[in-house]
């Protein structure tokens, strides 16, 4: 009697177990099929990418997303940024930080190539990580030290505050949407 029971209980179970997983694969199925034409975004750079200084969700390709969500574009935008980068670091990256998935590349450069003492790879490495994008027809959006002027910094005068990655992100949005539409 109690091996019957123990089988029916197990049973039970079983069948339960098998409906939670239907409805989570049935949820995952539709989560993927949702995302499935979401375009990607990479930022890819050193510091000010990464958003040395601010909380995650202020550095600027976090506030770019919920830009772009704000415009109704359900776009991710991955942070490959690292702090103390050079674009070498950043070529030989590349491969990793994007995927098939990925339509526009944010590319900051930064000056730490100057102050490492490699400034003279600088110019050879982007046009390599642009070549690299060519090839997979991603489009390429410079983001310049020069763009970074005039926008709120913090104490150290290298890196933007929560507001000057806002600002910047701002700058970038028509530009990347652009980017997305093509």
């Amino acid at each position: 009697m109690q091996a019957e029971s123990f089988g029916r209980v197990v049973r039970r179970h079983a069948a339960g177990l098998l409906a939670v997983c239907c409805v989570a694969a049935a949820a995952i199925g539709a989560a993927a099929i949702g995302t499935a034409h979401a375009a990607e975004v990479v930022a890819l750079g050193a510091s000010n990418t990464y958003g040395k200084g601010v909380n995650r969700g202020e550095d600027f390709p976090a506030q770019l997303e919920a830009m772009l969500h704000g415009k109704g574009l359900r776009v991710s935008v991955a942070n490959a940024g690292i702090n103390g980068d050079t674009t070498a670091g950043m070529l030989s990256r590349f491969d990793s930080a994007v995927d098939g998935s990925t339509r526009v590349l944010l590319l900051q450069p930064g000056g730490n190539d100057a102050r490492k003492g490699v400034g003279d790879q600088r110019a050879g490495n982007i046009g390599a990580i642009m070549a690299k994008a060519s090839q997979r027809r991603i489009k390429v959006v410079m983001v310049e030290n020069g763009m970074l002027r005039g926008l709120p910094h913090q104490v150290d005068g290298q890196h933007l505050t929560p507001d000057g990655y806002r600002m910047l992100a701002a700058s970038l949005l028509p530009r990347v949407m652009g980017g997305l539409r093509k």
